[in-house]
């Protein structure tokens, strides 16, 4: 299976359509994407949107935000998703080296990302890619509850 990633700058609705149908299988919680929604994540500064294509079909995706921080830019990975017939064949980790290359460009002092204890396979990949567990303590607030 031959995989392409390229940057995403704008909504589409073969976009729209590629989030409805990953988003669920990363998170039970997903809310459904509109045209609207996608088009004010690929246009915000701080994101930079990246799909892995196979047969010109979308079968993963993954959000980078750079920061400009007091401490220094830092980058974030968030929403890695691959599409379940597509994993196994090396389509997160092209996603995720195409965007530490860019958050490199970009001269961020580091790229962090959170992964459920449970997705094992993943943590293993981001381990094999150089990703380290920090001692930190996550804190959230739900701002929609």
């Amino acid at each position: 299976m031959s995989v392409r990633v390229e940057v995403i700058g704008e909504a589409s609705r073969e976009l729209v359509d590629a989030f409805g149908r990953l988003l669920p299988q990363l998170s039970s919680t997903a809310k459904p994407l509109d045209c609207e929604a996608v088009h004010r994540m690929v246009t915000c500064d701080a994101n930079t949107v990246l799909v892995a294509r196979a047969s010109e079909v979308i079968v993963g995706t993954l959000t980078l935000v750079l920061l400009p921080l007091p401490s220094g830019s830092r980058g974030r990975i968030e929403d890695v998703v691959v599409d379940g017939a597509a994993r196994g064949r090396g389509v997160a980790g092209l996603l995720i080296q195409e965007a530490l290359r860019i958050a490199r460009e970009a001269g961020a002092r580091t790229v962090d990302l959170t992964s459920r204890p449970d997705r094992a396979a993943a943590n293993r990949l981001y381990e094999r890619l150089g990703f380290r567990t920090r001692q930190s303590t996550v804190h959230r607030f739900s701002v929609d509850e």
